[in-house]
C-alpha cells in the first residue's frame, strides 16, 4: 500500500504517460504528467518525459523548457542532454548544442552504475542507489567516488559510523580527496566526536583558509567542544564578506546570535537574532532565539508579526514548530495563559507528529536496567575502574535546576563547568547497542561480560576524551547531562570516585516546563506530550529509587525548592558531599562568568528567584493529562 504522493503513485503516474507516450496519446500522457507534478515537482523524470512529449508534438521551445527543468533538477539524466543537443542543433544554436554535448560526453565517461545511482539520488531513490553502487564496488573496489557516494547515503539514513569507516578508507587511499575530507568530518560531527571533526578541520583550512565550508565546519566543531568566543569573530568574517543568499545570512546571524547568548553577551546577541529576521521575516527558529533568552519581552509590533508569520499557509512546518513556540513564551509573557497555551500545545502537537518516540521505552528500559544492576552485580565488581575524583555528574530530568547547580559548583575554585557532555551515553551505545527511537540502552546485560581491565580502560578513556572540554587547569568538573541518570550504574562501574547529584524539581513545575521548551536535539522526545511527560517522569523517579537501593548513599537528591528556600544550607550540602570545603563564592552564583549552554543561561546569571515554583500553576486547568499520569509521583516528591 502506498501513501498518497508517496514513491508508488508517482512511480505509477510516471509509467502511465510513458505508455501513453508509447501509443501517441500525448495529451493525455502530458495530462498524466500534470497530475505527478503536482504530486512530485521536483521529480526530474517527469520534466524529461514531458520533453518527450513535446518533441513528439514538435514544439522544441517547450520541449527545451522542460528538458533544461530535468538536468537542473538532476544533471545526471543522459536522455535529457542528448535530447537538448539535438534540438539546439535543428535550431541553429551551436553554442548551446555543445554545451548539452560536453554533459553528455562527461557522463558517458563515468561508469553507468555511478551515472545511474547519482541519478537516483537525485530524485530520492535512495535505497536503490545504495543497492547500485554496493554492487558496483564488488567488482571496482578502489573507485574511491563510489565509496563517496556510498558514504553520503550512509549518512543520509543515519549510518554515520558505516559512512565514517567507508570515508576513512577513501581517505587512506586517496588523502588529497578534499571533498571526501569534508563529508569524513561531517560525519565525525554528527556523532559528536568534535575534536576529530575540528582536526580534519584544519586540515582543510590549511589547504584552502577562506573556503566557507570548511569554516562553517570548523565553527561548528568549536560549539561542539564549548568553545564560542572563537567563532563569534569567525561568523562575523563570514558575513564580511557578504554572502550570497539571505537564508545564509539569517543562519550566520542566527549562529552568532546563538554564541553570544552563552557567553553572556546579550545584547549583542539580541542585535544579531533581529538582523536574523531582518534577512527572514518568518525564521522561526530566531524568533525562538529570542524568546529562549527568557528575560527578552516580545513588543506589540513583533507579537503582530510572529503572528502573521506562524497564520501564513506556506511557512515551512519546522518554522511554524518554533513560531509556535515563540508564541507561547510571548503570550504567557503578557498573562494571557489560554492562548498561551494554544501555542504551546500546537507546537507540540506538531513536533510530536514527527517524532519516533514511544512512551513505553523509558519504562522498559528502566526494567532492563534494574535487571542487569543489582546489589549482587557492585558487590562482585568493587574497586573496579579509576578512583579519579575529578568527575561531578548532575542528573535528572532537563528543566529541574540542573543548569543552576551546575553554576553553583561552577563558582568554587576547585571546579570547572563544561557542558552537557555526550561521551557517558556513547560509552553506553557501544557496549549496551541503544533504541533508534529513544536512544536508550538495549541490551545492558552486556556488562555482565565486562573485565576489571575493560572499566578501567573506560574510566581513563573519559577522562582522556573530555579533557578537550576543560580550559582550566582546576582539578574537579562538571558533566550536566541530565539524561545520565539512565547511566549511573556505568559511572560507577568505571569511575567509582566520581560526585553524582541528582536534582529533583516538583513533578507538575517540572513537567510543564518540559512541555514549554523546544528542545534542540532529540535526545527529549518525551517532552512533546503531557502524557509522555508523565510515562518519563516515573521512569526516571524509579530508576532513581533503583540506584539508591543498589548504592546507597552514592548519590545526592538535591530539591530545586530547598534551593530556592534555603540556599546557604543547600550550598553547604552540595560542597560537602563532592568533599570541598565551603567557599561564599558559590552563594553569589549570578557573578561567575562562564559559557552556559542550556536554555537557563541567562536565569543563572540572576540571583535566585520563586518565579519558577509556580509557574505551572496559571496552566493548571490545561494539565489534567500530566497530573493524571503523573499519579502518586505528585504527592510523593512533595515530600
Amino acid at each position: 500500500m502506498t501513501t498518497p504522493g508517496g514513491l508508488g503513485d508517482r512511480d505509477a503516474l510516471l509509467e502511465q504517460a510513458r505508455e501513453q507516450r508509447g501509443r501517441n496519446q500525448l495529451r493525455e500522457a502530458l495530462a498524466t504528467l500534470a497530475r505527478l507534478e503536482a504530486l512530485q515537482p521536483r521529480f526530474s523524470r517527469l520534466h524529461q518525459e514531458r520533453g518527450h512529449c513535446f518533441v513528439l508534438l514538435r514544439d522544441a521551445p517547450r520541449a527545451i523548457t522542460a528538458l533544461h527543468e530535468a538536468v537542473r533538477l538532476n544533471p545526471t539524466l543522459p536522455a535529457s542532454w542528448d535530447m537538448l543537443e539535438q534540438l539546439y542543433r535543428m535550431l541553429g544554436d551551436a553554442a548551446q548544442a555543445a554545451a548539452a554535448a560536453q554533459h553528455l560526453a562527461t557522463l558517458r565517461q563515468l561508469p553507468a552504475a555511478i551515472v545511474a545511482a547519482n541519478s537516483l539520488i537525485a530524485d530520492g531513490d535512495a535505497e536503490p542507489a545504495e543497492m547500485i553502487l554496493r554492487e558496483y564496488l564488488h567488482t571496482d573496489t578502489g573507485n574511491v567516488g563510489a565509496q563517496r557516494l556510498l558514504a553520503r547515503l550512509c549518512s543520509d539514513r543515519g549510518a554515520t559510523e558505516e559512512a565514517e569507516s567507508v570515508l576513512r578508507a577513501v581517505l587512506d587511499r586517496a588523502p588529497d580527496y578534499d571533498a571526501a575530507r569534508l563529508d569524513y568530518a561531517m560525519a565525525l560531527l554528527h556523532q559528536q566526536k568534535h575534536r576529530a571533526a575540528r582536526q580534519e578541520a584544519e586540515h582543510l583550512l590549511g589547504q584552502d583558509p577562506d573556503n566557507r565550508a570548511y569554516l562553517k565546519l570548523y565553527a561548528a566543531a568549536c560549539v561542539g567542544l564549548g568553545d564560542h568566543e572563537p567563532v563569534i569573530d569567525l561568523y562575523a568574517r563570514l558575513l564580511a564578506d557578504p554572502p550570497e543568499s539571505a537564508t545564509e545570512i539569517a543562519e550566520l546571524r542566527l549562529w552568532r546570535a546563538n554564541a553570544l547568548k552563552i557567553v553572556g553577551r546579550r545584547d549583542e546577541a539580541i542585535a544579531d537574532y533581529h538582523a536574523a529576521l531582518a534577512a527572514r521575516s518568518d525564521y522561526g527558529v530566531a524568533w525562538f532565539g529570542l524568546g529562549n533568552l527568557k528575560t527578552y519581552r516580545f513588543g506589540d509590533a513583533e507579537v503582530a508579526r510572529l503572528r502573521a508569520a506562524e497564520a501564513a499557509p506556506d511557512v515551512a512546518e519546522l518554522d511554524r514548530i518554533y513560531l509556535c513556540f515563540a508564541l507561547g513564551k510571548a503570550l504567557e509573557d503578557r498573562a494571557d495563559y489560554a492562548e498561551s497555551w494554544t501555542y504551546y500545545a500546537r507546537g507540540n502537537a506538531l513536533r510530536r507528529r514527527t517524532s519516533r518516540y514511544r512512551p513505553l521505552a523509558a519504562p522498559a528500559c528502566a526494567q532492563r536496567l534494574t535487571q542487569t544492576f543489582t546489589a549482587d552485580f557492585f558487590a562482585a565488581r568493587a574497586g573496579w575502574g579509576v578512583a579519579d575524583p575529578a568527575p561531578i555528574f548532575v542528573v535528572g530530568l532537563p528543566r529541574s535546576g540542573s543548569t543552576l547547580i551546575e553554576q553553583i559548583l561552577a563558582s568554587h575554585s576547585q571546579i570547572e563547568g563544561t557542558q552537557e557532555l555526550t561521551e557517558i551515553s556513547r560509552y553506553a551505545a557501544e557496549l549496551c547497542g541503544s533504541d533508534p527511537e529513544s536512544g536508550l540502552p538495549l541490551h545492558p546485560e552486556a556488562l555482565q561480560r565486562l573485565t576489571a581491565a575493560d572499566a578501567h580502560a573506560l574510566g581513563a578513556r573519559f577522562l582522556s576524551d573530555t579533557r578537550t572540554y576543560r580550559r582550566t587547569d582546576r582539578p574537579l568538573f562538571i558533566d550536566k547531562m541530565p539524561n545520565n541518570f539512565w547511566q549511573i550504574g556505568l559511572i560507577h562501574l568505571i569511575l567509582p570516585g566520581a560526585t553524582i547529584i541528582d536534582v529533583r524539581r516538583e513533578p507538575m513545575a517540572c513537567g510543564f516546563s518540559n512541555f514549554k521548551q523546544l528542545f534542540g536535539t532529540t535526545n527529549q522526545e518525551f517532552s512533546y506530550g503531557l502524557d509522555d511527560i508523565g510515562h518519563y517522569y516515573r521512569a526516571y523517579r524509579d530508576m532513581m529509587r533503583h540506584w539508591d537501593a543498589v548504592l546507597p548513599g552514592r548519590v545526592l537528591r538535591l530539591a530545586y525548592e530547598e534551593v530556592v528556600d534555603d540556599l546557604d544550607t543547600s550550598v553547604r550540602r552540595l560542597l560537602a558531599h563532592a568533599g570541598l570545603p565551603f567557599e561564599s563564592g558559590c552563594l553569589t552564583f549570578h557573578t561567575t562568568e562562564r559559557s552556559v549552554r542550556t536554555p537557563s543561561s541567562e536565569q543563572v546569571r540572576q540571583p535566585i528567584g520563586r518565579d519558577g515554583l509556580t509557574q505551572w500553576r496559571h496552566y493548571a486547568p490545561w494539565l489534567g493529562p500530566l497530573r493524571d499520569t503523573l499519579g502518586d509521583a505528585v504527592t510523593d516528591d512533595r515530600n
